[in-house]
């Protein structure tokens, strides 16, 4: 979910609510963030104006309101307000925060049974409270239950009806989610309580197992399985099986009332510390913070079609706090027009001018090549890797903020001074470049030519990794944010995988739609770059290692403790190798279906072979120096690999192949050497100073 400005034609003010903010729109309504004068924020519900007039639907919206008012229990989200008649009609409802269970089961997976028992009791006790009113939901699923601080929260009485009413469909059109309706509401039959309690049954055992009860490769599928088919129950717990079960039933009739599930799934003392402890509990904790921060002054939110970039940003620090789940799909287009897209003008990607290789035939034994230009004492020392993108090299300026060079001559093509570099910065298609400012806020420049192109989001606290369509940071609430680099939408958000860490911010790479990432506590962990969702994940890997290797053979790997390789789509153990002399792991660099790494000791070139669980190992060279070693990469360009020694006094260069040795690089001062390449060049850094130097063709 997402918040969007506020555009030409939407209200500023409904009732005592100022609004903020778009947080989702449908057929009927549109949905804002609004905040009344004591600072209160609240979801805001308005009918389309086109369709104020039909009765119909007013009336089904008044009877929403009348729905959600009529229950007084501590269990749903209380409406705050509501105008029915005259004008456009609204609903203003309590805003909660915290995560959905859908959310929260996708981010942390399936919860235990002390945990659902507690979920259960209070969502049946729930149940009970709006029945008593003379309603059934008719759609309780897991994303229409929020998790809170005090426990979980029912919302959305959009087709809430009397205990007595028919369904309000005919047989065959799905007025809820599938797989969660009850069989009489699919075959459009009397709707009662009862069908709330299917649905509480099927709740719980997505909550048990992260799965749903009834599944299928299309909704008439699902369907047809709540009518006919037996729920899958096979990852609940045992314990959990013979309560969720009944609750199941296909006849009406033979399922439990709410109180008798309160009863039955009655907890454990202290089952609550799941809103209480822990990584949900510390999830809602910081969305109640953020929420906190609505109430600024008034005056800091002034809605117009074309915010002052001020303006700007202090509404997107706004739907960040509102929703939660991070803000700022609406941004501040430097790119400016009324319907053009902040991108519309970034230039298709340059091409890479590739430097000429350079022959053995040419170097005296042990010498090496002439740079082709530098080394230029313009870099920040010990900052961010030089990051080369197509005929620039992006690094970290000795006076702050961005430099770019020309890979041909080194020579300055722009600057970004108020980007924080420290935060990090990525390519996006090799068209943009990508950091975050001194405020946090997240800037787009055309990569060759420096041109800003957008600023949006406030609350930046890292840049992680980009791929063709996404920048994936980390805010100041330690949240992972999934941003769309072409239309500025917030794709997800989520918590982060790791904890902050003193050892620096999390190191990232994208590939085979899975984010990678190395966090700075020593855990790993691979998400869906579709959905935020965890799909695998390593424990205690170790801090040594910085950015993941992905390799073209859909291997993932990573330093640390071990060099450790899992496959990338499914995190499926390929191999793991210690050092065998202590010490760690440095970063490695994947080539085409070889890693290349670097110990204390020694460097490797390793390949992975199919159900062969142990590393290939193809050659090992033994480096000159004693010392720590560096967790930088080594470098691999045309038939070259470029290994800085153990005691960062030199960079030792071998042949891809046969690891003949070839020559040795060294550059005065003192500092570890910093390694990247790109078009037939591998960017050699240390101490602040940077230089290029051609390779040997393969």
């Amino acid at each position: 979910m997402t918040t969007q400005p506020l555009a030409t034609g939407d209200p500023l003010r409904l009732g005592p609510y100022r609004l903020l903010g778009v947080l989702g729109e449908g057929g009927m309504g549109k949905v804002y963030v609004g905040r009344d004068d004591s600072g209160a924020p609240a979801a805001v519900k308005v009918l389309r104006p086109e369709l104020a007039h039909d009765q119909h639907l007013a009336q089904r919206f008044v009877r929403e309101a009348d729905m959600a008012r009529a229950v007084t229990s501590k269990g749903v989200a209380r409406v705050l307000g509501a105008q029915t008649e005259g004008g456009r009609p609204w609903i203003a409802a309590e805003f909660l925060a915290g995560p959905t269970l859908d959310q929260a089961v996708r981010a942390y997976g399936p919860m235990d049974v002390p945990t659902v028992r507690a979920l259960a009791a209070q969502l049946a006790r729930t149940l009970h409270d709006i029945h008593a009113a003379g309603l059934v939901h008719r759609d309780l699923k897991p994303a229409n239950i929020v998790l809170t601080s005090t426990g979980p929260r029912i919302i959305d009485f959009g087709i809430a009806r009397p205990e007595h009413g028919l369904t309000l469909t005919t047989t065959g059109q799905i007025p809820v989610t599938p797989g969660y309706g009850a069989p009489e509401q699919v075959l459009g039959q009397r709707v009662g309580p009862a069908s709330d309690v299917f649905s509480l049954g099927a709740v719980l055992a997505y909550a048990a197992s992260g799965r749903r009860a009834f599944d299928g490769g299309h909704v008439a599928a699902v369907q047809y399985e709540v009518v006919h088919g037996t729920p899958d129950l096979s990852l609940v717990p045992p314990e959990l099986q013979t309560l969720i079960g009944p609750c199941l039933a296909k006849d009406p009739a033979f399922r439990p009332a709410p109180p008798q599930v309160a009863e039955a799934f009655a907890p454990p003392k202290g089952a609550d510390r799941a809103w209480r402890k822990g990584p949900l509990a510390e999830d809602i904790k910081r969305r109640e913070a953020a929420t906190k921060r609505l109430a600024a002054p008034a005056d800091t939110v002034v809605a117009s079609t074309a915010p002052s970039r001020r303006r700007f940003l202090t509404g997107a620090a706004v739907g960040v706090a509102v929703l939660g789940a991070g803000g700022g799909a609406g941004a501040w287009w430097l790119s400016r027009g009324e319907a053009k897209s902040p991108t519309a003008d970034v230039p298709p990607a340059v091409p890479t001018p590739e430097a000429a290789f350079v022959s053995a035939i040419d170097l005296k034994p042990g010498e090496g090549p002439k740079a082709l230009w530098g080394p230029l004492d313009v870099m920040a020392a010990e900052g961010e890797l030089p990051l080369p993108v197509r005929d620039v090299v992006i690094v970290q300026a000795k006076t702050g903020g961005l430099l770019a060079l020309s890979v041909t001559n080194g020579k300055e093509r722009w600057r970004a001074k108020d980007i924080e570099a420290d935060a990090g910065f990525v390519s996006v298609a090799d068209r943009l470049v990508v950091g975050v400012d001194k405020k946090g806020v997240l800037n787009a420049f055309v990569a060759s030519t420096g041109a800003p192109v957008w600023q949006t989001q406030s609350d930046v606290d890292d840049v992680l990794a980009a791929d063709d369509t996404h920048v994936y940071l980390v805010t100041k609430d330690n949240e992972l944010r999934a941003v769309d680099a072409w239309t500025l939408a917030t794709t997800w958000t989520r918590p982060m995988t790791s904890p902050r860490s003193q050892n620096g911010p999390a190191k990232a790479a994208v590939g085979r739609k899975r984010l990678v990432i190395h966090g700075r506590d020593g855990h790993c962990a691979a998400l869906y770059t579709e959905t935020g969702e965890t799909d695998w994940e390593i424990k205690d890997q170790g801090t040594d290692g910085q950015t993941p290797a992905l390799g073209d053979n859909n291997a993932a790997y990573f330093g640390g403790r071990k060099l450790t390789a899992r496959r990338l789509d499914r995190g499926d153990f390929l191999w793991e190798e210690e050092t065998g002399l202590g010490g760690n792991w440095g970063t490695p660099t994947a080539a085409a279906d070889l890693v290349f790494a670097v110990n204390s000791y020694n460097a490797y070139r390793y390949s992975t072979m199919v159900d062969v669980h142990f590393p290939v190992s193809d050659w090992y060279e033994v480096l000159d120096g004693i010392g720590p070693g560096t967790v930088n990469p080594p470098a691999v360009e045309g038939a070259t690999v470029w290994l800085h020694s153990p005691d960062s006094s030199h960079v030792k260069v071998v042949h891809k192949d046969t690891h003949a040795h070839l020559f040795t690089i060294e550059m005065k001062r003192q500092g570890t050497y910093q390694l990247a390449s790109a078009g037939n060049r591998v960017f050699v850094a240390r101490a602040g100073r940077i230089g290029a130097l051609p390779v040997l063709g393969v």
